[in-house]
């Protein structure tokens, strides 16, 4: 099966948790040509920004995950996502006491057993190297397409979101994608 029920439920809480945390950036006060930044949180719900925010952050984080996913079922192991309710929960926490630092692990993907390095080291690439790609499909519309400012917006904060989850998780560090893709690499040779 392509995703099983409690993966794509999975897919829904990390798309509606990550929405939320975000959807400050994304309130209609925001100028279209300036950076995103906070602004002061409205007094109703607003159901605006956060499907915006949805709309723009999730696939960043889902394809990324999906990507771990599909490439490690193709190389023969089992690998199932889950959203990260615990750093969720933690990442909701940071924004409603306004922390000026929100860090947070949206999703993961389990794959028990072991691949071999040459795999692991693809497999752990596979999110960085996707979000890279979405990162100058976004740069190709950008310069290459006609659209309205509200469709600029999201292809701008697409290519900003995409090309920070590339940098950050190919970081050498311990529980980083990149960490993993390194170490791996290390033991080939």
């Amino acid at each position: 099966m392509f995703l099983t029920p409690r993966e794509l439920l999975d897919i829904v809480v990390m798309t509606l948790g990550v929405g939320f945390i975000f959807m400050d950036l994304f309130s209609s006060g925001l100028n279209l040509h300036a950076k995103p930044v906070p602004v002061p949180r409205p007094k109703k719900f607003d159901w605006h920004a956060f499907g915006f925010a949805c709309l723009v952050t999730a696939p960043a984080v889902i394809f990324h995950e999906l990507a771990h996913k599909f490439t490690a079922i193709g190389f023969g192991a089992d690998a199932t996502f889950h959203a990260a309710y615990l750093f969720l929960a933690l990442g909701i926490a940071l924004k409603l006491i306004r922390s000026p630092i929100i860090f947070f692990v949206p999703g993961y993907v389990a794959i028990p057993g072991t691949l071999g390095a040459y795999p692991t080291a693809l497999t752990a690439f596979a999110g960085p190297a996707l979000n890279g790609l979405l990162y100058l499909l976004a740069i190709f519309v950008i310069e290459n397409v006609r659209m309205n400012p509200r469709a600029r917006m999201f292809w701008l904060l697409t290519r900003r979101i995409n090309g920070f989850l590339f940098i950050f998780n190919l970081l050498p560090i311990p529980g980083f994608d990149g960490f993993t893709v390194f170490s791996s690499l290390f033991h080939l040779f």
